[in-house]
């Protein structure tokens, strides 16, 4: 697990600038555990990684449910082996988003979660579905935001010649990939890296940073405050939390 990191040891990033204006609510600090959905498309190894947590006792969250967009993916399995409610909803069965994000948000709804993480949930959201779940839906991308929004982050980084990648930890706002980052890892861009190599050391580091982030959530810790702006321990994250190189 990582430890806590005491305020004052961000390190800071002056490309962020993370002031905008919608209002949210921040989770009350509890005891019992957190209710959880996760949406994902895929594998759901950052899924996997939340689930280990919660078995282990390092997570302060009970999954009610795993919902995926695309059918017979191995993040199902995952999820049933553990014992938690699994759900399909295929997006290829609706006229368009719209459409989608409204029978998603009620099947979310359904389990009443306190948080809504996206592990690997390879959908666009609509503005409603975001304003629907504001201040309590997390994302994980696959570079260090603000760099590189969007997809093939791992062939970018290596063809602008980078010398670090990484994850980020996210809210999730309307703007895609541009909500206020919460949490980093990094590592260094080796000379015989390929998407391949590179993408497998950024997602250890992935499983990692995202537990975290949802142990800050779950505690009481970590919250979007009516600004839009991630705020850790009530204090302002001008600067996402960055983990070392090779951490």
């Amino acid at each position: 697990m990582i430890p806590d990191i005491p305020q004052g040891e961000f390190q800071p990033n002056p490309e962020l600038d993370l002031a905008t204006k919608p209002s949210s609510k921040s989770p009350e600090p509890t005891r019992n555990p957190l209710a959880v959905v996760v949406l994902i498309s895929g594998s759901g190894s950052n899924l996997q990684a939340l689930i280990d947590g919660q078995q282990g006792g390092d997570l302060p969250i009970v999954i009610r449910a795993v919902i995926s967009n695309v059918p017979d993916v191995r993040g199902l399995e995952r999820a049933e082996a553990a014992g938690i409610s699994t759900a399909v909803l295929n997006h290829r069965l609706f006229d368009d988003r719209a459409a989608f994000d409204t029978a998603l948000m009620a099947l979310i709804d359904s389990f009443d979660p306190a948080l809504v993480v996206l592990a690997g949930f390879m959908r666009i959201l609509t503005p409603d579905f975001v304003r629907h779940y504001l201040g309590r839906l997390l994302n994980i991308h696959p570079s260090l935001l603000p760099k590189y929004q969007g997809l093939h982050t791992h062939a970018r980084a290596l063809a602008a010649g980078d010398s670090e990648h990484g994850a980020t930890v996210h809210f999730v706002t309307e703007e895609l990939d541009g909500g206020p980052p919460i949490l980093q890892a990094r590592v260094p861009v080796l000379p015989d890296d390929d998407d391949d190599r590179l993408a497998a050391r950024v997602l250890k580091q992935e499983h990692k940073i995202y537990p975290e982030a949802v142990r800050w959530f779950a505690s009481g810790r970590l919250c979007l405050d009516p600004d839009k702006r991630a705020r850790l321990d009530g204090k302002l994250l001008t600067a996402p939390v960055s983990l070392p190189p090779n951490c």
